[in-house]
């Protein structure tokens, strides 16, 4: 049995995914208690993805998480990475045991500056054969409108790989695998960090072709954290054997179309910092987690214990948390791209 913790957009697109097998039925928690009677009646989220169509006959929706938990044996975990800790604090670490977590979390647990699979090995005690990751290019709104996507997942158990793509697999769904999970799950999370940058410069009245070096860079950077945080040994599905091809869609894909698309939260909040908004006025605005706000407090950690510079993660960081002049510190930024 397939249970689902988290109630966002991207969690009821998976929900909406998960559905399209017509037998399957699913344990669906909700944190919003007072959405469910709405999301029965209407057969819709009425906070999240409107437009996405989830056939609750079946699904059994709880806001009691232990009861989904409790119900299932695969779990996909899908809660913003600022409350994951939070949130299975709520749970005896013994419930997770002997569950297989499938994560479609793209960020930091800031607890401790960790991403998602190591919070998951290291406090709960989930090994990484037990785990895997979905990965895009894949914004909530296209997959609602069965949009044809590409996902990648990532796990070290190839047979895992294998069951969780024939789960997500649909008529608008096509999947590959890989077992770099460290690196996968470290792209999800730098892309949103480059977005919120090329956000700010396009607030700011930079043009495409100054944003196109940009994400050149990030990629430059991304790859260079990526090698820094561990080897590129293991296997993909990538035809030729190479497991890490940062040209590939899990990497530079993802970052592409968080930078470039309209659907891209984080590039929305880091253009409402350009424009002039606060970062309290633009997080109030959206209503939604632009999840580069968290990941690049996160990263920056991680980074500093490495010893490495990565000057775009460190611009951002400087305009969101030290409150450094958006408009002075991309205008050092850019002036020393290469």
């Amino acid at each position: 049995m397939i249970g689902l913790l988290g109630s966002g957009s991207w969690a009821t697109a998976i929900v909406k995914i998960l559905l399209e097998k017509k037998d399957r039925k699913i344990n669906w928690w909700v944190r919003e208690e007072e959405a469910i009677p709405t999301l029965l009646s209407e057969k819709h989220n009425p906070l999240y993805l409107s437009e996405a169509y989830i056939d609750t006959d079946r699904t059994n929706i709880s806001s009691d998480m232990r009861e989904v938990v409790e119900k299932s044996d695969d779990i996909y975990l899908v809660i913003p990475s600022a409350f994951v800790a939070k949130a299975l604090s709520e749970l005896p670490k013994e419930m997770l045991q002997g569950k297989r977590i499938i994560s479609a979390v793209k960020g930091i647990v800031l607890d401790t500056n960790q991403i998602i699979t190591e919070y998951l090995h290291s406090e709960i005690g989930i090994d990484y054969d037990h785990m895997a990751i979905i990965s895009g290019p894949s914004h909530a709104e296209e997959t609602a409108r069965q949009r044809l996507t590409y996902l990648t997942v990532a796990s070290s158990n190839l047979d895992f790989a294998e069951e969780v793509r024939k789960q997500v697999s649909c008529q608008y769904i096509r999947t590959t695998y890989s077992t770099d999970m460290v690196g996968i799950e470290c792209a999800a999370v730098l892309k949103n960090i480059y977005a919120v940058a090329v956000g700010i410069c396009r607030g700011l009245g930079y043009g495409d072709n100054l944003v196109a070096v940009l994400i050149s860079n990030a990629l430059q950077e991304m790859t260079y954290f990526m090698q820094n945080m561990s080897p590129t040994e293991g296997i993909g599905d990538n035809g030729d054997g190479r497991l890490r091809r940062f040209e590939s869609f899990a990497y530079l894909g993802d970052l592409l179309v968080t930078c470039y698309s309209q659907f891209s939260r984080n590039r929305t909040f880091g253009n409402m910092l350009g424009s002039g908004y606060s970062i309290k006025a633009a997080q109030l605005e959206m209503k939604m987690v632009a999840e580069g706000y968290y990941a690049v407090k996160g990263v920056e950690a991680i980074r500093s214990e490495m010893g490495i510079e990565l000057p775009i993660v460190q611009t951002v960081y400087g305009i969101l948390y030290e409150r450094k002049s958006a408009a002075k510190q991309m205008k050092n930024l850019l002036e020393n791209l290469k």
